[in-house]
């Protein structure tokens, strides 16, 4: 039926198609032969019939004649077999020529798909967005480095140590201590000492006397 829309409509058949053609066609040969090869058995059991009747009569010259007819039956019958091991043979290489032909298709599918993914990935411009990448990270970092030297020159000056003494100096001296003078009477001993041997009465002493200096 395909073959008949294609030469009608002059449709170039698929590969797929001609295979199942191909099949088609096998198996009807394969029917025939082996149709063929039951009227060929039959034959030859009539034949077999025929030289042992005449076998029987002793009529040794047709059984001569039989003999050589029963011979070309059975070659033809064995030639039937062999046409039905070739006709399979063929069957296979059909089938396997379909199988490669899909892998074929398969792989260049593949490989299609591959340049597609070479063309948009495009590794040549891969390579560069990376260097840009790392140009661009390497020169924030510096600039963060640069912002953050300037930032420590600006709020950082020269004499904030001085400064902060001075200030300290300044309260001490408001509530009437004076570190370098009054701060020295106080006894030297340890502390661990003065918790033991102190005396709360001690303490409020050497308080009264601080403030009355």
């Amino acid at each position: 039926m395909s073959d008949l829309f294609n030469n009608i409509f002059g449709k170039k058949p698929t590969l797929k198609e001609q295979q199942r053609d191909n099949d088609r066609n096998l198996r009807k040969a394969t029917r025939d032969i082996e149709r063929e090869r039951r009227k060929l058995e039959e034959e030859e059991k009539k034949l077999e019939q025929e030289i042992k009747k005449n076998a029987a009569q002793g009529n040794k010259d047709s059984c001569r004649i039989l003999a050589k007819q029963l011979i070309e039956i059975r070659k033809q019958k064995a030639r039937t077999y062999a046409a039905n091991s070739k006709i399979t043979s063929i069957g296979y290489q059909n089938k396997n020529i379909g199988t490669n032909v899909a892998l074929s298709n398969a792989m260049s599918t593949t490989a299609q798909t591959m340049s597609d993914m070479n063309k948009i990935m495009k590794p040549e411009a891969i390579a560069a967005n990376v260097r840009n990448f790392q140009q661009a990270n390497m020169k924030m970092e510096m600039t963060d480095e640069m912002i953050n030297d300037t930032l420590d020159d600006m709020l950082t000056e020269s004499g904030d140590e001085e400064e902060s003494n001075a200030v300290v100096n300044q309260v001490l001296d408001e509530i009437g201590i004076e570190i370098s003078g009054k701060m020295s009477t106080i006894p030297s001993t340890g502390m661990g000492e003065l918790e033991d041997q102190r005396t709360d009465k001690d303490i409020a002493a050497q308080l009264a006397k601080l403030r009355s200096t």
